[in-house]
This record gives C-alpha cells, structure tokens and sequence, in this order.
C-alpha cells in the first residue's frame, strides 16, 4: 500500500480517537506528524489535512444522535425547549466562528506549532485536572436545557480552542462544568456544539484551500475521512458511559504526559 494511504488511515485513526475526548485533536495530529513522520511532506496541505477530516468524526456524531437532534427540527416549532436547544447551540457556536474567520491565517501559520501545542496540552491537563475535582454544583444535568446566557458563556470559552493544543471539547466541558453542569451533560452540549463549530471550520477551510488541492490530496483526505468516522462512532458511543462514572482525570493526565514527552522530545531531539 502507499505511504501516503497508510499515514492518512493513521492520522484518522488519530483524529477519531481524540476529536471528542479533552485532549486536543489538533495538537495529536501536529505531535504525531512532528515526531513520527506522520505528514505529507507539504505543511500547508498537513494543516489543511487536519482540518477537513475532522468531518468524518462530526458526521459520525451527526448518525449517533440522528434521531434525537431530528426530533428536536420537528418539534422547534411547536416547543419552547428545542427552539431554546437550537438557538443554545447557535449563540454557543459564533464567538468562536467569528473569532476563527479573523484569525484564520494567524492561527495557521503561526499557532500551528508543535512546541505551543505540548505547553497548551500540560496547561490544559492541569486545569481539568483541577475542574474534575472540584465539588460539582449539578445545577444543569440536561445539555438540552441549558440556559442561553450559558450557552454564550460556553461559547466565549470555546474561543480559547483556537490555539492547538487546548482541545474545543475540553474548553467547552471545563466551561459547562464552572457553569453548574454534571459531568455528562457537559459532554453532550459539547457533543452537539461541535456540528456547527466543525462544520464551519471544514467549510471555510475547503474554500480557502479549494484551489490548491489536487485529485491525489482529495484521495488521501477521503481516505482520513473515512478512517476518522469509524473511529469516532466507537469513541461516541462510550465515552458519556466512562465520564458519568469516571470523570475526566485519565484525559488530564494523559495530556500532562504527551506534552512533557513532546518537551522532552524537542530537548532531545530539536
């Protein structure tokens, strides 16, 4: 098989692995392209890699929890609780859409950096480390009903995921959990926040990017795509089950290791 082929099926093993646990999907594929030889040769084509097959993980999401986030469409005009649900969602997503779109070549050419990745990733394990000890307020134990100003909230927090290495889904968790929410239905309103937010990211990626890609990288982005998905309905599936029981302290501490290995690894290796 290709080279190529087997690094795009590895990295979207990666990615749906890790797009929805606290642990910064991003900054796992950066690690694995830095320090393994995971990328493609061409750094703006592995950035713009690891963007786009974040899509096989949200559509895996989207099949999860298809008739739920279906039923809400059909009842939106006749209850106040999913139209409140929808428009939750909506204000939660555009802080950091809007923020992403200013950003855009900044954070690519700049904050796409392993080094800032492994300081955000210890950073970050530290401070969930820190939110899943600490004694739970449970004010919100349905992510279907949190209030708008909430959702705003959480929404402003995600915007910190934007530097690689901080994780959207462990901003957006740590954040619904300060607000008052039980472990698991911060999970979930991270679950369903990321549609939109991943969606987005995907869209305006491919149409700065569309130009530049050829047949053979849409082969290989497919082929991420695909790995992606399956490993993302696996991790869907069980990961509110292992939180509601568990907590989060496994994902703190396996980002407060990968990233003192990756500030070992550039001590060691450069």
């Amino acid at each position: 098989m290709d080279p190529a082929f087997l690094k795009a099926i590895a990295l979207g093993i990666i990615e749906g692995l890790t797009e929805y646990l606290p642990v910064s999907s991003t900054g796992h594929l950066l690690l694995a392209e830095h320090f393994l030889g995971l990328g493609f040769g061409d750094p703006v084509f592995d950035k713009t890699f690891a963007v786009l097959i974040q899509l096989g993980s949200i559509l895996a999401l989207a099949l999860v929890y298809f008739q739920r986030l279906f039923r809400v469409l059909l009842d939106a005009p006749k209850s106040a609780e999913a139209r409140n649900f929808i428009l939750g969602i909506l204000i939660a997503f555009l802080p950091a859409a809007l923020l992403g779109v200013v950003l855009h070549g900044f954070i690519k050419g700049v904050l796409f950096n392993p080094m800032i990745v492994c300081v955000t990733l210890i950073a970050g394990g530290i401070i969930l480390l820190i939110v899943d000890r600490l004694p739970q307020q449970q004010r919100h134990q349905n992510a279907m009903t949190f209030p708008l100003p909430m959702a705003l909230k959480i929404g402003i927090l995600q915007c910190a995921a934007l530097i690689p290495g901080v994780s959207r889904s462990g901003a957006t968790i740590v954040g619904a959990m300060l607000l008052g929410a039980d472990k698991r239905s911060a999970a979930e309103f991270s679950f369903f926040l990321a549609i939109p937010t991943m969606v987005g990211a995907f869209a305006y990626d491919l149409y700065k990017n569309f130009a530049t890609l050829s047949a053979a990288d849409f082969q290989l982005i497919g082929i991420g795509f695909l790995a992606s998905f399956v490993m993302g309905l696996l991790v869907i599936t069980g990961l509110l089950t292992y939180v509601s029981k568990h907590g989060f302290a496994v994902f703190a501490w396996w980002r407060i290791f990968l990233g003192s290995a990756g500030l070992l690894g550039f001590l060691v290796l450069g």
